[in-house]
């Protein structure tokens, strides 16, 4: 029986370990704390059918303006650690140009085509459904012009990627959101999206899967692995443990660690905060305010409200400009409540400048595989790239092509 140790309790971590699994592999999750506690606990919230293209870095002068000048809550930056963020940017910057973007699109594309398919089968395995609706999520303008640029893209998606949506009036969205204001040009409700009350714990759920098929999870220090004369091993809190091969899905994290191993692998590290609200209205779907950069949605704990990207170095304290401009404009629509938690949660999102996620073996080093890099999308994508990676590693001819995801590209 082939042997993995995958280091990373996240979405990612837990679908490759499921997917190994059920290909006959012995497999043993570590992570420090137990799974989807880190970046899988924090997101928006939804499983993306609809994110066929990743996210570019804008390359106009007036969108780059807004950002230097922190008239945007998109995007802001710490300048004191800026310089950390300096050649990964100018790569992300270059990767962004019109024909390299779209390149990107077509290789993310192909993996965001597997991921509800992939989740679905998850999520009915573990007895998951009472944390899923499948309804999509809306996307809200506060002008007509932006509007009608979106609708024209999701025009294009929907002929190039079959991806479904409904353009909603100002009207129909105040019928639809009573709660909202009901000035508003109207909205954009993404169909095919599956929104989820409470992410860390479908991540749980997806982790008590694979115990109850007799998967082993420990708490273990991912910085502890080493090349042994059969494989790998890491130090564990029920000892050493050995397999033959390992699997890198550490999010934020895999660089740090795959560093000593000579990779040098270039990550945009973009910091997101989120926060709950009760007592205010109830949302019947989540919303994007497309302009304002943030998302808010209905969660087992209340309205959880998600920012943007924020440039930050990696031990930064948590600064609450974003949150709070996030939270003044969402108090614009609708009645939010009172903050849930004291202090804001905040996690990192792994984003490559290539805009794809980093999946495969390592060059030099037989056995020791990665698979991480997901950006906005980790959550959406665990279940297919464990897939894609369970598939490279039993030799099974893989569903996607991937080439333009294996590590070598750095």
């Amino acid at each position: 029986m082939q042997s993995a140790i995958i280091l990373g309790g996240g979405m990612v971590g837990v679908g490759a370990a499921l997917h190994l699994q059920r290909r006959g592999w012995w497999v043993t999750l570590i992570d420090r704390r137990e799974p989807g506690r880190e970046t899988s606990y924090g997101n928006a919230g939804m499983i993306q059918a609809e994110a066929v293209r990743p996210y570019p870095m804008p390359r106009d002068l007036a969108s780059l303006l807004k950002i230097a000048t922190g008239r945007t809550n998109d995007v802001r930056y710490s300048l004191s650690s800026l310089h950390l963020h300096i050649e990964p940017l100018l790569r992300y910057w270059w990767h962004s140009a019109p024909r390299r973007h779209r390149e990107a699109i077509e290789a993310w594309a192909r993996l965001i085509a597997y991921a509800t398919a992939e989740h679905d089968i998850l999520i009915r395995e573990a007895h998951a459904d009472n944390l899923i609706r499948r309804a999509g999520y809306r996307a809200l303008f506060r002008d007509a012009a932006s509007l009608d640029l979106s609708v024209k893209a999701a025009e294009e998606d929907q002929r190039e990627f079959g991806v479904n949506y409904r353009v909603l009036s100002g009207s129909e969205l105040a019928r639809a959101e009573p709660i909202l204001r009901d000035d508003l040009p109207g909205a954009i409700h993404w169909l095919d999206t599956w929104t989820v009350s409470d992410p860390g714990a479908l991540v749980t759920a997806y982790a008590e899967l694979f115990v109850r098929l007799g998967g082993r999870i420990v708490l273990g220090d991912a910085q502890s692995l080493r090349q042994t004369a059969t494989g790998w091993s890491v130090d564990t809190d029920q000892g050493r443990i050995d397999a033959a091969h390992a699997v890198v899905t550490l999010g934020p994290w895999s660089p740090d660690l795959l560093y000593k191993f000579g990779y040098r692998i270039p990550l945009v590290r973009k910091r997101g905060y989120h926060m709950h609200y009760s007592g205010g209205a109830s949302l019947d779907l989540p919303l994007v305010d497309k302009a304002r950069g943030y998302a808010m949605g209905p969660m087992a704990k209340g309205i959880r409200i998600t920012t943007g990207a924020e440039l930050t170095g990696a031990d930064a304290l948590a600064t609450p400009v974003q949150l709070a401009s996030a939270e003044a404009s969402a108090r614009e629509l609708i009645d939010l409540g009172k903050r849930v938690e004291p202090d804001p949660w905040f996690g990192t999102r792994p984003c490559t400048p290539d805009m794809l996620p980093v999946l495969g073996p390592a060059p030099r080093h037989p056995g020791l595989w990665m698979n991480f890099g997901h950006g906005h999308q980790g959550f959406t994508l665990g279940p297919a790239t464990g897939r894609l990676l369970a598939e490279m590693m039993s030799g099974e001819t893989p569903a996607v092509d991937p080439t333009p995801y294996r590590p070598e590209r750095f």
